[in-house]
């Protein structure tokens, strides 16, 4: 057994519409409610929604067609509707935190000698590591003068090159789309026009010698 899909009451005075837009195809399935087809009208735009959940069927009527109030659009026919949404996955566990900035591990496990506060402002400004430059402090740490040391030596590393800008492509150019109408805009189209036939479009300018009226202040 199979739904029908009707043009509903579009309102009062309106007795036809065109057809949008089909927001399913057949053999899709469907949810009680959902969406299925715009009518556009002279007034308003309008939804059409699934009698029942099921999937779509056969679609009586091609987008651009003009139906009436109470014609035959297509058919739900009967079957799984659409699948309810899955559960969201299991968050993933939490990364491990980082170590703590300037507390880096050597290769032997043994923490190594942060570098000097002011050593460590000017590596992050001039984007170099402490592994660039030889500390001269006690256990080997990085002071502000083996950074400028390192920097007069250049020792900076290089910067890197600025990403190759793609070809502009030749469907990039501007170009013109006619595009159809909708029913609603015709209708105004339709309306200015004949405000234009009908009301006179002009301005009228009266000229006054208002000399003598001076004259009499």
């Amino acid at each position: 057994m199979s739904n029908e899909i009707r043009v509903p009451t579009l309102g009062e005075s309106v007795t036809e519409a065109t057809i949008g837009q089909w927001f399913k195809k057949p053999g899709e399935a469907i949810s009680a409610d959902e969406p299925l087809v715009e009518l556009e009208t002279d007034k308003v735009t309008v939804e059409v929604p699934a009698p029942a959940a099921g999937v779509m069927g056969e679609i009586l009527v091609q987008e651009g067609d003009t139906v009436e109030v109470g014609a035959l659009l297509g058919t739900v026919a009967e079957g799984d509707g659409a699948a309810p949404a899955k559960p969201a996955a299991a968050e993933k566990p939490a990364a491990a935190a980082p170590a703590p900035a300037g507390k880096e591990t050597g290769g032997g496990g043994s923490p190594a000698v942060a570098a000097a506060p002011s050593a460590a402002k000017m590596l992050a400004e001039n984007e170099m590591s402490a592994d660039q430059v030889a500390g001269s402090g006690k256990r080997g740490q990085v002071l502000k003068g083996d950074v400028l040391e390192a920097l007069e030596k250049g020792a900076k590393a290089p910067a890197p090159a600025p990403a190759a800008r793609a070809p502009s492509s030749a469907d990039d150019a501007p170009r013109e789309e006619r595009v159809k109408m909708t029913r609603l805009r015709q209708t105004i189209a339709r309306r200015l026009k004949d405000a234009q036939d009908t009301a006179a479009m002009l301005t009228t300018f009266n000229e006054v010698d208002m000399s003598a009226v001076m004259d009499l202040r």
